[in-house]
């Protein structure tokens, strides 16, 4: 997905971001969002090894 947008278009969001949301916020935003995907990734990885566990 990301291989998609390309250098120049993660450059253009992350300037839009940093209008909107101004620097200050943009650390907060980035470490919510960092957090958000390490949860979503432990609790697939769960998933994951409890079915592979109900399959032995």
């Amino acid at each position: 997905m990301l291989s998609s947008i390309g250098i120049p278009g993660l450059i253009l969001i992350l300037i839009i971001a940093l209008v909107i949301f101004g620097p200050k916020k943009l650390p907060e935003i980035g470490k919510a969002t960092g957090e958000t995907l390490r949860e979503f990734k432990k609790s697939a990885q769960d998933i994951t090894d409890e079915n592979e566990q109900k399959k032995e």
